[in-house]
């Protein structure tokens, strides 16, 4: 039995401006995603990159932020339907400098934290945010697809 399997990695990330309570999102239009709804931004990771490297490098390009110091607080993996695996890497960041703008890959807008619940989210972001901010929980992982969903754990 060969321990190898094929892996995509991809990271997003938190932005928060901590004095205004305000996270940046990313609306993904369900024409261009299947992950559609806002959500955080973020992005694949590239061959050769660190992956801080790789989420500076995304948030850059897709929100116009440069963020520095963001901190790995969990990760979201699960197996895919045709073998594999996918893995996210859950990073916050409150320290950031540049305007935000949007890109072809969703329109980026600042948005208080106490209306997230409101929004018209991608699926299971605020499992995903309470698990970003529970310093107890690192990781979220679907098990398996069921009917309706997926059967999940957060650990």
């Amino acid at each position: 039995m060969s321990r190898e399997t094929s892996t995509i990695l991809t990271n997003l990330c938190l932005i928060e401006d901590c004095s205004t309570n305000k996270v940046v999102l990313q609306y993904r239009s369900p024409e261009k995603t299947h992950w559609a709804g806002y959500a955080f931004p973020g992005g694949h990771i590239e061959e050769g990159e660190s992956l801080v490297e790789s989420v500076i490098r995304e948030i850059y390009e897709e929100t116009g932020l440069t963020i520095t110091n963001p901190k790995l607080v969990a990760v979201k993996d699960w197996p895919q339907d045709e073998g594999g695996r996918y893995i996210v890497f859950c990073y916050k960041a409150t320290e950031f400098s540049g305007q935000i703008h949007s890109t072809e890959e969703g329109e980026i807008s600042w948005v208080d934290k106490d209306v997230l619940s409101k929004l018209d989210l991608a699926y299971d972001m605020l499992e995903l945010l309470r698990m970003m901010e529970d310093e107890e929980l690192s990781e979220y992982y679907y098990h398996e697809r069921i009917e309706g969903g997926w059967r999940k754990s957060m650990y």
